[in-house]
């Protein structure tokens, strides 16, 4: 199978990183931090692992329950993965469209999430569920919160990868005022503690070229599911 994204042996920080303050610190809220440019230190192995991923449990719409087909296309590796349905949402230990468990947490992914969680102040997150976001043009996300993992003391990791796209982070109520971000190829956002459970989403993702990825947008969120 054809490689989906560039993996080649070294690469360089991307351009738009160098002309900005590429690995600076920006608080959202409190317990809520974005990490400029931390994921590229991991890019090489990342951007690997994800076409292996890819591989075996493949991008899928999946449909909400109220019947809508959402914008974003989805796939799954660790323990367990996020899955919608008619029936509701949940974490599923097997792939439906496989049958098969979801691939397995990259070493890559699980040393990314602890390193950014550490330097956002969660010394002790070890995710065991990675939930792979697609963004095309005009796929967004809207405000939701994460709450069906189990253990809402952990964080959220979220890194973000390919076009930049502008990411809303709120409150602890819909109606609550929201920030908004822009975020770019290696950005990594966490939160936990009191703004664990704060509305967020993504805006339309814009059209235009990343020189690895294309025409999209990946979103890797990492949480303890189980």
């Amino acid at each position: 199978m054809k490689d989906l994204f560039d993996t080649p042996d070294s690469l360089d920080a991307p351009r738009d990183v160098v002309a900005r303050d590429a690995f600076s610190r920006e608080v959202m809220a409190e317990n809520a931090v974005l990490l400029r440019g931390k994921a590229l230190a991991f890019e090489t192995d990342v951007l690997a692992a994800l076409n292996a991923i890819i591989a075996r449990a493949p991008f899928r719409r999946m449909i909400t329950p109220g019947g809508f087909i959402m914008s974003v296309a989805m796939t799954n590796c660790g323990a367990a993965g996020w899955i919608t349905d008619r029936t509701g949402y949940r974490y599923g230990r097997l792939d439906p469209d496989s049958g098969l468990p979801w691939p397995a947490l990259p070493d890559c992914f699980v040393d990314l999430a602890g390193a950014a969680a550490r330097e956002a102040g969660y010394p002790d997150f070890v995710p065991d569920a990675c939930l792979i976001n697609r963004y095309e043009p005009g796929a967004r996300l809207s405000l939701h919160q994460d709450k069906n993992e189990r253990d809402l003391s952990e964080p959220i990791v979220s890194v973000s990868l390919g076009l930049p796209a502008t990411f809303q982070f709120g409150g602890l109520t819909r109606t609550a005022p929201v920030g908004r971000y822009v975020l770019r190829h290696g950005d990594v956002a966490v939160w936990g503690g009191r703004s664990r459970l704060c509305y967020h989403g993504v805006t339309a993702l814009k059209d235009g070229e990343h020189e690895k990825l294309g025409r999209m947008r990946l979103n890797l969120t990492f949480r303890r599911a189980l």
